[in-house]
Order: C-alpha cells, then sequence, then structure tokens
C-alpha cells in the first residue's frame, strides 16, 4: 500500500510556475544589473577624464552654462520614461532615452566632481561603492522587508527636499553637512528599498520584469545621490 498518492498534474504545474517566475525574476535581475554596471562605467570615465585633462576641467568651470543644459535634458528625458509606461517598455526607445539620459547625468556628476580634489572624489567613489555592494548583499540575504517602507521614504524625500531649499538661503557649514548626512542615510535605504522591489520573492512589493527600466533609473539615482551626498561631505571636512 502506497503511504503517499503520486503527484497530480496540479502539482507539476504549480511547480513548473514557480520555476518559470524564478527564471523570469532571476533574468530581469542580472539585466538590470548589467545595465546599471553600463551607466557606472560611463559616470566613472567622464569622471576620471573631467578631473585629469585640465583642459576640459578649465572649459567646464569657465562655461557652467553646459551644466543647464544637461541638467535640463535630464529633467525632460526622466520625466519621459517616469511617467510614460509604453515609452519606458518599448525598445529601441527606451534604451535610446535611457542613453541620453545616462549622458546627461554622467556630464553633471563629472562637471560636480571637477570643483572637487581627485582624491576626494576617489574617496567617495570608494565609499559609495563599499557601502552600495554592502548594503545590496543585506537586502538579498534580510528577513525584514523594506517594501512597506515606501510611503515613510516619500515623505522623508519631501521633508529632505524642503531642508535643502532652507540650507539654500541659510548657507553655513553645519547645515550643509547636517543636510548631506540625512540624504546619504535617505539614499542608503532608498538602496535597500529599490534593490528588494527588485528581487521580489517573499517581500510585500515587487516591480514588474516589464519595467526594468523603471529599476535601473531607481537604482542608479539612489547611487548617484548617495555619491553626491558623499562628495559634499567630504568636500567640506577636508577644507
Amino acid at each position: 500500500m502506497y503511504m503517499n498518492k503520486p503527484p497530480s498534474y496540479t502539482e507539476f504545474e504549480d511547480e513548473n510556475y514557480e520555476f518559470s517566475e524564478t527564471t523570469i525574476r532571476h533574468a530581469f535581475i542580472r539585466k538590470v544589473y548589467s545595465i546599471l554596471m553600463l551607466q557606472m562605467l560611463m559616470a566613472a570615465a567622464f569622471i576620471a577624464w573631467f578631473l585629469y585633462d585640465e583642459r576640459v576641467r578649465f572649459y567646464i568651470q569657465m562655461n557652467l552654462w553646459t551644466l543647464l543644459v544637461a541638467f535640463v535634458v535630464t529633467f525632460i528625458v526622466l520625466i519621459a520614461l517616469m511617467c510614460c509606461g509604453e515609452v519606458r517598455r518599448t525598445p529601441p526607445m527606451n534604451f535610446i532615452l535611457l542613453g541620453i539620459f545616462s549622458l546627461a547625468e554622467s556630464f553633471i556628476l563629472a562637471t560636480v566632481s571637477a570643483m572637487y580634489e581627485s582624491e576626494t572624489v576617489l574617496m567617495a567613489a570608494g565609499i559609495t561603492v563599499v557601502v552600495f555592494l554592502g548594503l545590496t548583499l543585506f537586502s538579498f540575504q534580510t528577513k525584514w522587508d523594506f517594501t512597506t517602507a515606501g510611503g515613510f521614504l516619500c515623505v522623508a524625500l519631501i521633508v529632505l527636499m524642503v531642508f535643502g531649499i532652507v540650507v539654500m538661503f541659510i548657507p553655513s557649514k553645519t547645515m550643509v553637512l547636517v543636510y548631506a548626512s540625512i540624504g546619504a542615510l535617505l539614499f542608503g535605504f532608498y538602496m535597500v528599498y529599490d534593490t528588494q522591489l527588485l528581487m521580489g520573492g517573499d517581500h510585500k512589493y515587487a516591480i514588474s520584469p516589464e519595467e526594468y527600466i523603471f529599476a535601473v533609473l531607481a537604482l542608479y539615482l539612489d547611487i548617484i545621490n548617495f555619491f553626491m551626498f558623499i562628495l559634499t561631505i567630504l568636500g567640506i571636512s577636508r577644507r
């Protein structure tokens, strides 16, 4: 007498479904991190160029209108990608817009970095890489679900933006350090939040595998904002 009945078709179907979902999610994660790596390499190349080519560095510092143009391009493309779902999900237009966004953002990062000493920039980049890798590993292994903290993070971001406006009108070293420190901490939390949205699995919320451009943008903005805040902290502390 058999104690266990043979598995039904439904059980096999469920196992295949789970396998399919896992395979799709893993392919999605690999795709996102591959694109993200290309973006980081592009940004690093621009930063190195602007830091070590004196002619380019001098030209940028004397023509800050180029920075304004890059900001406008970045804002327009970001709005198009974030607000227009069909554009964001339709190749090759989504890749073209993402490429334009990455170029403009790399230019902004390089221009800002050129205003600091190369040692300060390298230190900020190193800290950013270490923190990002550490928080990524933490996100993948922790049992805490940070995907439910989206509302809290959104409120914190609004408060940070208002605080930033206040700092613009009350410029002081202490205020800027406090602002940059809070900003770095907040975007550290955003790295964990967006990484777990990317992972899916047992988390309450997840990003659809079709939204790989959205996932790339979220993580990329987390990293560069964290880098900029760390660069600000180091720049002020080393003066």
